[in-house]
C-alpha cells in the first residue's frame, strides 16, 4: 500500500511537472504574439499587459524548480524520469528568457513610431514563426515526442533568414537617411529579440530530443550570417534585463 501510494504521489508529481512547464510556455507564446500585436498597432496598454504578465513566467518558473526538487527528493527515478526532471529544469530556464524577449519588444512599443520603413512589415511573420516554434516545441515536451521536436529545430533557418533580410534592410535605411537610425535602431532590436526567441525554441527542441531518446541532435543548420556589423555589436539593448 506505501509503495502503492508513493508510485502514485510521485506520478502525479511528475504529471505536475510536465503541466507547469507547459502553461509557463503558454504564457511566454502569447506574450510573443500580444508584444507583435501592440507593436503593430501602437497599443502601449497592451505592450504594458505584456511587461506586467511577465511576472507570472518568473513564478511559474521557481514552482517547477520546487516540484523538481520534489520528485527527486520523494522517489529514485529511472533514468528516463530523470532526464526528463533534468530537462524540464532547464527548459523552464530557457522559457523564461523567452518571456523576457517578448517583454522587451513589448517596451519598444513607445519607442518605434516610423512604421515607413519598409522591413517592418516583415516583423510580424517573423513573430508568427517564433512563436508556433515556441507552441510546437512545448507539445513535443508534453508528447515526449522527439520527432516533432527535431522538426521545430528545422525551423530556426527560416527565423534566421527573416533576421538577416531585416538587418541588411535597415542598415540600407540608416544610411540613406539620418532621419531613420533611431527608428530603424529600435526595429532592429525587435528583430534580434525575434532571432533569440527562435535560438532558444531550438535549444528546448534539442533538450526534449534527449529527454526523450537519450541521444543528442547532431549540429543544426543555421541561416547565412548577417554580413558586416553583427547586431550585437551596435550595442546592448538597453530595453534588456
Amino acid at each position: 500500500m506505501a509503495t502503492g501510494h508513493m508510485i502514485k504521489a510521485f506520478d502525479e508529481e511528475l504529471d505536475a511537472l510536465r503541466g507547469t512547464v507547459c502553461e509557463m510556455g503558454g504564457i511566454a507564446e502569447q506574450a510573443i504574439v500580444e508584444a507583435m500585436e501592440a507593436r503593430v498597432r501602437g497599443d502601449l496598454e497592451a505592450a504594458a499587459r505584456v511587461v506586467e504578465r511577465d511576472r507570472r513566467i518568473d513564478e511559474l518558473e521557481t514552482e517547477i524548480e520546487n516540484v523538481a526538487v520534489r520528485i527527486m527528493a520523494c522517489g529514485s527515478p529511472t533514468p528516463d524520469e530523470l532526464r526528463e526532471v533534468v530537462a524540464a529544469l532547464k527548459i523552464a530556464g530557457v522559457v523564461e528568457r523567452i518571456g523576457d524577449y517578448a517583454k522587451n519588444i513589448a517596451k519598444r512599443v513607445p519607442s518605434v513610431e516610423d512604421s515607413r520603413i519598409r522591413p517592418v512589415s516583415l516583423l510580424p511573420e517573423m513573430a508568427r514563426i517564433a512563436s508556433e516554434m515556441v507552441h510546437n516545441v512545448l507539445d513535443a515536451f508534453a508528447a515526449r515526442d522527439p520527432e516533432k521536436a527535431r522538426l521545430v529545430r528545422e525551423r530556426d533557418v527560416a527565423v534566421d533568414d527573416f533576421y538577416n533580410s531585416i538587418f541588411r534592410a535597415l542598415l540600407t535605411h540608416m544610411m540613406e537617411n539620418p532621419h531613420n537610425i533611431t527608428p530603424a535602431t529600435h526595429l532592429l532590436f525587435v528583430a534580434r529579440n525575434l532571432e533569440r526567441i527562435g535560438d532558444h525554441a531550438t535549444n528546448v527542441a534539442e533538450m526534449v530530443y534527449f529527454a526523450a531518446t537519450g541521444a543528442h541532435l547532431g549540429d543544426r543548420a543555421k541561416g547565412a550570417d548577417t554580413t558586416g556589423i553583427a547586431a550585437d555589436e551596435i550595442g546592448n539593448d538597453p530595453y534588456g534585463r
